[in-house]
């Protein structure tokens, strides 16, 4: 027997033909609605009358296969697009492997060649009979070039037209040719989901970068945005056509003079005087090269201009083809003189480095283009509800305004004032109008200009055996660490209208910051980030706001890629700042001189709690040998730049005040990399970050004895009376947050282990400026001055549960807390051991 349910079933899933009509109001129904409920389908058939005669359950049915169909529709879509681009992709590497092919055999055929020479060199010296081995080879090896046709070579359209041609062809032989040999960048595998193919030169005249790779936009898109250099290119100061000049194929020439950043300040900026070549090949790829002229081409010169030093840009450019599934195929080209005589030898080998230039250019023009075309095919709101152009336009203004700062070129309106040499500090202002209005136009609101002057102070050290991500990465975490907040406060406020000057005194120092997170750009390399610091409470000027926000960009995280620049700029803002708001960047930038190529990265804060006391020597740092040694015997270049606005009558106290502020972070930042060279970073976190120093092996045997004694159970299963480090691991992992406060009248954090440092969102070396009382809320500490005398009579007491607060202020709840006395070997009260136990973020 069949069910009356079971015959409803059959009935609902027998197929129904839809007439025209009636499937006409089903689409438009469904591109209003695709998935109706029950009502709106009733609905839809009392208000279309086609639909009349159709069961609702039929209707239903027909959703469910719509549905199902547009998903499989996207589905295929998504897979035609990847199978597109995994053939574009399968296309362009064999491509590289004919070429690496043909570079194999020229390799194999001149060793070949210098074989036979060395081995005829005794025949050639006695044999004059007849030709030599010697000279037949050199013969054969001359008949493979063509001799060039005799062209005239002036600054006439004829011989810039040579010029022009000769420069093709020369960048055509290092883009798909074998005329520079080509190595694979250390840790840039090409793939489906890589930037590219990134290539850098091995023995040729100069720094030479090659990188290959896809981007979903036409040819003709991506030659105008590449040849905008200002645009994707943060190191370009400015790009200016002096002349074009037509060519044939609907070509153009075009002459152009070009300023490049210094990255540093020990060594001047660069410029280039350049033909540029744009042309059709007979494939139809487009292409853009170019190359410096000089007197050697006898095309027209370019005076030198002050204080900038000439480069030489070889035959470079770019080479865009239709690819078969839509978009382009894109090979790029960088190759320069830097000119690395004009510099100090310490930096020297930063305008000796290709990967440099790779990861500065090649590579930056390719992330430019494929975030571009991102964005064009996907409609994105990112962070704070700004587009992905405006967060590039902001981290570019960062970018720019701390280059100019420490460029401090005279034509941008800046003057030294004062300098202690090239290894020092140095201050320069800039009292230009233009500068001053910028910026003063963000938060004066129609009031009078507040400040008439910038000032900035610069300076650049060397570290050894840190690595730069690690160290930026503290210094963002922990900016109590080396910033001063009342003087951040102090010039911040500056920028303010009606600002009155206030001495220091009556400036409050932040009692901490939040990061709230703006957009991780398609780089993946790159943050942006509001950083909220909040005052205490003690402001006199009602005119002030308690909360300074800063504008800043986190870059270079990634320590596996070799030549990664590694960046922490920021800026003061309002706090509804706009797209266009004038910035003052300030900074720190570390540059890897000569880093190991086969460096890991970890993922956490370092803990440098014994490293940061006074007199630890290296020795007691010690390690199984697994540990990361990437910062062994490497070097960087660190580059700080602040900016502060200020009133013109204030220039000399505001002088002296940033030059002690810049010596106090050059000490703080000494401290730190000193710190963090001395520790043994591992890639893994955990107590394999924490040296098992006896102090620390002896604190996790006090503190589990004395949990025993107390309450006569185990904290940790591995601990023992010898006092292992098996012991001290399983502390530092136990689950719930373990600290040790010192028996002070105002008690301090001494020791916590992992789970204690998430929840305070604090590291070993901030730990120690937190304070017992800071960490609980009113009732917390309620309980705690009670339940305390019992800790130092009875030794233990147990805590209710309740709320605490991190060090970022955030809110933390716990079930229960214990607390008991830590005693030493002879029963001496050592410290206070609390633990949290199923503690949580609220």
């Amino acid at each position: 027997m069949v069910t009356a349910k079971e015959a409803a079933a059959m009935d609902a899933s027998k197929y129904v033909r839809y007439t025209p009509e009636q499937v006409e109001a089903l689409e438009r129904l469904y591109y209003e609605c695709p998935k109706p409920s029950s009502l709106r389908r009733q609905q839809l058939v009392r208000d279309c009358p086609v639909l009349a005669n159709v069961d609702p359950k039929q209707i239903k049915v027909w959703f469910q296969n719509r549905r199902c169909r547009e998903k499989q529709r996207k589905e295929s879509s998504r897979l035609q697009a990847l199978n597109r681009k995994l053939t574009a992709m399968n296309k362009l590497l064999m491509e590289e492997n004919d070429r690496l092919q043909k570079q194999v055999s020229q390799l194999v055929y001149e060793n070949g060649y210098y074989r036979q020479q060395s081995q005829s060199a005794g025949l050639a010296t006695t044999d004059t009979s007849c030709e030599s081995v010697v000279t037949s080879g050199q013969q054969n090896v001359a008949a493979t070039a063509v001799a060039p046709q005799a062209q005239p070579r002036d600054a006439s359209p004829a011989g810039l037209m040579s010029i022009a041609e000769e420069t093709l062809t020369e960048f055509l032989s290092k883009a798909t040719g074998t005329a520079v040999e080509w190595v694979q960048m250390p840790g840039m595998k090409p793939g489906p989901d890589s930037i590219g193919i990134i290539a850098i030169s091995h023995g040729c005249a100069g720094v030479a970068a090659r990188a290959c790779g896809l981007v979903g936009m036409e040819p003709a898109k991506v030659a105008e945005i590449l040849k905008d250099r200002p645009l994707w290119l943060r190191d370009c100061r400015s790009m200016e056509v002096v002349n074009v000049l037509p060519a044939g194929n609907n070509g153009t020439i075009e002459l152009l003079y070009m300023q490049l950043y210094a990255p540093t300040t020990l060594a001047p900026a660069r410029d280039f005087w350049l033909l540029r070549y744009t042309s059709i090949l007979e494939d139809g790829s487009l292409v853009v090269c170019e190359r410096s002229l000089s007197s050697k081409q006898g095309g027209p010169s370019m005076p030198l201009v002050q204080p900038f030093i000439r480069g030489e840009m070889l035959p470079s450019g770019f080479l865009i083809r239709p690819s078969d599934g839509g978009g382009s195929v894109i090979h790029i080209v960088d190759h320069m003189d830097l000119e690395p005589w004009s510099v100090p030898e310490v930096v020297r080998p930063l305008y000796e480095s290709s990967a440099m230039v790779a990861q500065k250019i090649s590579m930056a023009a390719l992330r430019y283009l494929r975030q571009v075309a991102h964005e064009d095919t996907q409609s994105v709101i990112t962070g704070w509800g700004r587009q992905p152009a405006a967060l590039r336009a902001l981290s570019q203004k960062l970018t720019r305004g701390y280059n100019e700062a420490l460029n401090g070129l005279a034509d941008d309106g800046w003057s030294v004032i004062e300098s202690d040499g090239v290894d020092d500090v140095c201050i320069s202002v800039n009292s230009s109008p233009n500068k001053v209005i910028h910026c003063n136009a963000t938060f004066n609101n129609g009031l009078p200009i507040v400040s008439s002057s910038v000032l900035c102070a610069k300076a650049s050290m060397l570290l050894q055996d840190v690595s730069p991500p690690s160290l930026l990465r503290f210094m963002r975490e922990q900016r109590s660490q080396w910033a001063d907040s009342n003087l951040d406060a102090f010039f911040a406020s500056a920028m303010k209208p009606n600002f009155c000057n206030l001495p220091l005194s009556h400036l409050g120092g932040f009692s901490g910051q939040v990061i709230l997170p703006l957009a991780h750009t398609f780089d993946p390399e790159e943050f942006l980030e509001v950083i909220k610091l909040g005052n205490a409470s003690n402001y006199q000027d009602t005119l002030m706001h308690r909360d300074l926000f800063l504008l800043q960009m986190y870059n270079g995280v990634d320590e596996n890629t070799a030549g990664t620049c590694s960046e922490l700029i920021f800026a003061p803002i309002d706090a509804s700042f706009s797209d266009d708001s004038p910035l003052l960047p300030s900074g720190f930038r570390i540059i890897p001189i000569d880093s190991p190529l086969d460096s890991s990265s970890p993922n956490c804060t370092l803990d440098l709690a014994s490293t940061l006391e006074v007199g630890t020597p290296r020795s007691r740092m010690t390690g199984n040998g697994s540990g990361n040694a990437t910062c062994a015997g490497s070097k960087a270049v660190m580059t700080i730049a602040f900016q502060f606005a200020f009133e013109s009558h204030l220039q000399d106290s505001v002088a002296t005040m940033a030059r002690q502020y810049m010596h106090s972070i050059i000490q703080s930042v000494q401290r730190i990399a000193l710190a963090l060279s001395s520790s043994r970073p591992v890639p893994q976190c955990g107590i394999n970050h924490t040296p098992a120093s006896p102090e620390a092996t002896t604190l996790s045997r006090w503190i589990c004895q004395s949990y025993r004694l107390h309450f006569g159970a185990e904290l940790v299963k591995s601990a023992d009376s010898s006092g292992c480090e098996p012991g001290l691991k399983a502390l530092w992992h136990h689950s719930s947050a373990i600290l040790c406060c010192s028996l002070k009248a105002m008690p301090v954090f001494t020791f916590a282990n992992q789970s204690g440092l998430d929840m305070l969102e604090t590291t070993l070396v901030a730990l120690q400026d937190i304070t017992l009382e800071k960490v609980f809320d009113d009732q917390g500490r309620k309980n705690l001055c009670t339940e305390l005398p019992s800790i130092m009579e009875q030794g233990f007491a147990c805590i209710p549960g309740g709320l605490c607060v991190s060090s970022l202020g955030r809110p933390v709840s716990y079930e229960k807390a214990l607390a008991w006395k830590v005693l030493d070997d002879v029963n001496n009260a050592h410290c206070i051991c609390f633990m949290f136990v199923n503690w949580s973020f609220v």
